[in-house]
């Protein structure tokens, strides 16, 4: 969990976050983060324009989201496939970038692959985000290429270690308000 934090001016952003299984009552606001996702604007708008995470998506994924506590306000969403394993979408909302919800969502993501028994978990990274990921110790595989007309541009491969040393596997523990 982390406490309100912050920002420069002293406005607190939020409260007490935690990360819930995601339900198909979650659908639209993920959808929403995803369609309005400012990593996704210019020539990056066209993959996300029409994409939607419908509640069938939800219901058969393993996917996890961040909510303030008390409101449930989303802070950000990632989903996991066990098989092959692979990071298949995560998202952070846009006013809530740089506060910790992408570190939050990786430790609780390696301990579900952990409870899984997976030992790494791949992303195909969205360009901009791959420091982000290498930041957390994903490693560099290769490139994924462009697939027209759905993506129209390369993608760096990478490989996500769950036991990596240093980082923490409980949802709770390793969320540095400047990162993620």
């Amino acid at each position: 969990m982390i406490s309100s934090i912050t920002r420069p001016g002293g406005v607190s952003r939020r409260g007490a976050v935690h990360v819930r299984r995601a339900t198909a009552r979650d659908a639209k606001r993920l959808t929403r983060l995803v369609r309005t996702s400012s990593a996704y604007e210019g020539h990056y708008a066209a993959m996300v324009a029409g994409y939607r995470v419908g509640p069938d998506y939800i219901e058969t994924h393993r996917v996890f989201a961040a909510v303030e506590t008390g409101t449930d306000r989303l802070l950000g969403f990632y989903s996991l496939v066990l098989s092959p394993p692979e990071l298949d979408l995560m998202f952070v909302a846009d006013d809530a970038q740089g506060l910790g919800i992408g570190r939050l969502l990786i430790g609780h993501l390696r301990g579900e692959a952990g409870r899984a028994g997976l030992s790494g978990v791949r992303v195909v990274s969205h360009p901009p985000a791959e420091g982000f990921y290498r930041s957390m110790g994903a490693l560099r595989t290769g490139m994924s290429a462009a697939r027209p007309p759905a993506v129209m541009w390369d993608r760096p491969e990478l490989l996500l270690p769950v036991g990596a040393p240093g980082e923490a596997t409980d949802p709770g523990r390793g969320a540095d308000p400047r990162e993620g």
